[in-house]
């Protein structure tokens, strides 16, 4: 597949500050994930059985339906990649020693997306929609109960099946 070459154009800036100071609080849904993610260093979600989603993470009440979620489920580490960015500038348009990749990992056994890191990406171009990735979690001592106790998402090496 041939890559779009990108024009250099000037990037317009606008400096200036906003000061804000804030407190995120999980809410019910969240602390769910972010226990479980410290204590047993598990993904969990919460699944809506009318609607035939799991939400990663754990929400209480379906975005769907707005039934309340009760059930909890744990998915797996890996899952795929759904969408992703690479920066190569950081955000004073400075070029950057190596990119930054993020991505939408829907996880295995989930029906929505999470947000984060991936892990080691050197060269762009094995980065793919469809890409497999594997949750690398601190170890347990390291954990304080963020979504920063997953490091980030590293791609999976394909694996090649022997047919008979």
């Amino acid at each position: 597949m041939a890559r779009a070459r990108l024009r250099k154009t000037k990037t317009n800036k606008w400096r200036g500050e906003i000061p804000i100071a804030s407190l995120y609080t999980a809410g019910v849904g969240g602390q769910i994930f972010f226990k479980a993610l410290k204590e047993r260093g598990e993904l969990v979600g919460t699944r809506c059985g009318p609607c035939n989603q799991v939400y990663v993470p754990a929400r209480c009440f379906c975005e769907r339906c707005f039934g309340e979620l009760t059930e909890e489920i744990k998915v797996e580490p890996e899952g795929t990649v759904k969408s992703f960015s690479i920066s190569y500038m950081d955000h004073q348009n400075r070029r950057l020693k190596r990119p930054l990749a993020s991505a939408l990992v829907q996880l295995d056994g989930a029906t929505t997306v999470l947000l984060h890191r991936l892990l080691d990406v050197k060269d762009a171009s094995r980065v793919a929609i469809g890409s497999r990735v594997e949750a690398v979690i601190k170890p347990k001592a390291k954990r304080t109960g963020s979504i920063l106790d997953i490091e980030g998402f590293r791609l999976i090496a394909k694996k090649i099946g022997v047919s008979r």
